[in-house]
């Protein structure tokens, strides 16, 4: 009887919105689609860090910018340029966004926050961060992942506020981070700088990933005493 009431109900008013007709609607536009950056990946090889991301911004199946900068570099840095005439960075910490672009630019500008508060504690701000991200209400909804780095440490800050260090040196966010990171790996104990492995991994990833394009944008860090090997 209970069944024949409710369907009588919605038949008989249409202009009415059913129970399931609302969560349709609250699902779909919870669920509808947003800017997104994809791939970053960050190599620490010998004297030198290079963070390189793709270029595509897409927005559900649409590509919506193809040159987009992924990587942004906080603090101080000096230098000339590399092989490719990109400058060159000593110095500074560098950071690379995977994830919506609005909730990156706002974690990145929390992070921004944390480094004038700890000044060359890149460790302690991205910790003091992520506590906040777990706790606060407004930033436990940011849809993002950053990796970090400086001369001394690469990280990378979850979704869930985790923060992870690498033990290889290498570290990669965003759809085509998989095969990035599987090709870096690879070629990491072969003779070529971190920015050589960075660039063939990028490739690799390109190829791959339908949503990593090929137009990359690198920023180094180069390291006035790299730890030896027996250091490491």
């Amino acid at each position: 009887m209970t069944n024949r009431v409710a369907h009588y109900n919605r038949h008989a008013h249409p202009g009415f919105a059913s129970s399931d007709t609302y969560h349709n609607i609250h699902n779909a536009s919870a669920s509808a689609p947003s800017w997104h950056g994809t791939t970053i990946l960050c190599v620490r090889k010998d004297d030198k860090v290079c963070m390189m991301g793709d270029g595509m911004v897409s927005m559900g199946n649409l590509v919506v910018k193809p040159n987009a900068k992924k990587i942004r570099r906080i603090g101080p840095s000096s230098g000339g340029k590399n092989a490719a005439g990109e400058k060159d960075g000593v110095g500074g910490t560098i950071v690379g966004f995977a994830g919506s672009t609005a909730d990156a630019f706002t974690l990145l500008e929390r992070l921004e926050g944390k480094l004038d508060e700890y000044p060359n504690q890149l460790a302690r701000s991205c910790v003091e961060l992520a506590k906040g991200w777990r706790t606060d209400k407004y930033l436990r909804r940011l849809e993002a992942s950053l990796i970090v780095a400086d001369a001394t440490v690469s990280l990378e800050l979850t979704g869930n506020g985790d923060v992870l260090e690498s033990h290889d040196g290498i570290l990669s966010v965003g759809s085509g981070g998989p095969y990035a990171l599987a090709a870096a790996r690879a070629l990491i104990d072969q003779p070529l700088d971190a920015e050589e492995i960075a660039r063939r991994a990028m490739q690799v990833a390109s190829e791959m990933c339908v949503y990593t394009n090929d137009q990359f944008m690198i920023e180094t860090i180069t390291i006035d005493n790299p730890p030896k090997d027996d250091d490491k």
